[in-house]
């Protein structure tokens, strides 16, 4: 039997099982990669009041550790699929990889705030460099057929597993063992897909590769960090204060800077000619909804858990799911009404949904003693408008324009996604400050001056319900000076939510304004 097998069998297979094997070890290298870079933006959030705690961090530390990641990551989207392009896919996947586990090593060493929000800026760069090179190599290694599409399908599914459950992973971890395994898992994975890697990615170049777009990559970097800078310490020291004016001017002369670059350039970052092709634009206003509302919510969202409603961190891992694993049941729902309808319709109408679950939520914060199940509508509803927005969004930045630019429409895609991220985290977290403050200045005896207030209206924020200003020490019982923080917190939570509904509605309604003037077969004209 065995003989007449090898007598019968077709002299290809034996070269062509390597090249199958070799595609099945590149797509679980890719596949293990996204996990990596999903779960590292969803499983920390839920961790932020324990690193409040542990490193001694206030409130604006806590919005730099996230938001030195997507800086980080804005910062290296464009150039990477350049440096990969010139040097070798393969080769700078590998970096990538070997990089981001280092880091991830560096983030749980760290012994205090300054050198985390340092490690998460490097493991940002890394993970943003990780992320466009895999899709580079999924595109290399799989160019065409169902084979293709199969796998792009699966890279998907895994990304979305890492940010649906990795809330419920990073609690788990911290209720089990310790915050720095939440970074230190990535160290292992990183070790397994570089062998991975290594063994089953084929190398890969662009002989036509563009020069390096170093200007472009350097302005946008800084006009972001600039204006979240602005708006994070402004908030502390006012916006008036030197620090703040300064960050808004270096912001402002970056972007001027920026533009002025873009349109010189002989081979510029991005091509602002694809904003004239409507349904372009039309889905970026979409991918800037979501993190005006949803993804830049749940970092704020574990603090309102385990404060607010006194769940511990395992239990608000746990909670997290109702917001999150509806964005992984809820895309093909998205698709189908994108084929029937067009991305015109898909695309509003699912930042309407997630806007109608923060009203919800906002109205169940609005009751006293809200419980978690009266947000759990709210959560539900605002992941599934998240699901039903995401592919379409994709699909269609990277479809309505040629195929020779569709990378660089992704890219752009993708830009816009960390940016909008990171300055509504600093949005957020200032309307959660200046919320605490409002209300801590009315329910709290007495008067206390500006700096004090603001203070304490930080510590509450982060979670630190006991907080009390020098000047009032012992003027209220512990347990009533926490019941009115809690208080304040829970009003202020309301303001964010209300915040992201407005936001994410007003985004869906300029989105379907573009849209409606969007001619289908639009194509952006090559620059020349």
């Amino acid at each position: 039997m065995s003989t007449n097998h090898v007598e019968l069998s077709p002299t290809p297979l034996p070269a062509e099982r390597p090249d199958a094997r070799n595609n099945v070890i590149a797509l679980l290298a890719v596949c293990l990669a996204a996990l990596m870079f999903s779960l590292e933006i969803s499983s920390v959030p839920v961790i932020l009041p324990t690193l409040e705690s542990v490193l001694h961090s206030d409130f604006k530390d806590i919005q730099w550790i996230m938001n030195a990641y997507t800086i980080a990551c804005v910062a290296v989207l464009m150039a990477t699929g350049t440096l990969a392009d010139r040097f070798g896919r393969k080769r700078v996947f590998l970096i990538s990889i070997a990089l981001f586990g280092v880091a991830s090593l560096l983030c749980g060493l760290a012994w205090n705030t300054p050198l985390l929000i340092a490690s998460r800026f490097f493991q940002g760069a890394s993970g943003g460099a990780m992320l466009i090179c895999l899709v580079a190599v999924l595109s290399h290694q799989f160019p065409s057929g169902a084979e293709r599409s199969r796998a792009f399908s699966t890279w998907g599914i895994i990304l979305g597993i890492g940010l649906g459950f990795g809330p419920l992973i990073g609690g788990l971890i911290v209720a089990l063992v310790d915050w720095r395994w939440v970074f230190w898992v990535h160290v292992f994975i990183a070790v397994l897909t570089l062998g991975l890697a290594i063994a089953g990615v084929r190398e890969s170049r662009d002989p036509h590769a563009r020069k390096l777009d170093l200007a472009g990559m350097l302005t946008l970097s800084l006009a972001v960090l600039g204006l979240a800078f602005f708006v994070t310490q402004g908030a502390d020291t006012g916006f008036a204060s030197l620090p703040a004016l300064s960050a808004i001017v270096v912001a402002g002369v970056s972007f001027a800077v920026f533009l002025w670059v873009e349109l010189h350039v002989a081979h510029p970052m991005f091509d602002f000619s694809v904003f004239r092709v409507r349904q372009f634009s039309g889905a970026l206003l979409g991918s800037a909804g979501m993190n005006f509302s949803f993804w830049s919510f749940i970092i704020y969202l574990p603090i309102y858990f385990q404060n607010a409603l006194g769940q511990d961190v395992a239990t608000a891992g746990i909670s997290l799911l109702a917001y999150t694993l509806p964005t992984l049941v809820f895309p093909p729902v998205g698709e189908r009404i994108a084929m029937r309808f067009g991305p015109r319709i898909a695309i509003p109408l699912g930042l309407f949904v997630i806007g109608l679950g923060f009203v919800l939520m906002f109205i169940a914060t609005s009751h006293a003693h809200t419980h978690w199940l009266a947000l759990l509508p709210g959560c539900m509803i605002a992941g599934a408008g998240l699901g039903m927005t995401n592919t379409p969004v994709t699909n269609t930045t990277t479809g309505a324009v040629s195929s020779a630019r569709a990378g660089m429409a992704s890219g752009i895609d993708m830009s816009a996604r960390m940016i909008t991220l990171s300055l509504n985290i600093a949005l957020m977290g200032y309307l959660l400050v200046l919320g605490v403050q409002q209300h801590l200045k009315t329910a709290l005896p007495g008067s206390l001056d500006a700096a004090a207030l603001r203070e304490m209206a930080g510590s509450v924020a982060s979670g630190n319900l006991h907080a009390a200003p020098a000047g009032m020490a012992g003027a209220l019982p512990p347990e009533a000076l926490a019941q009115i923080a809690r208080e304040a917190l829970t009003h202020s939570f309301g303001w964010v939510m209300l915040y992201a509904a407005i936001s994410v509605w007003v985004m869906a309604a300029i989105s379907l304004a573009i849209f409606s003037n969007a001619n289908s077969n639009a194509r952006a004209p090559a620059r020349q």
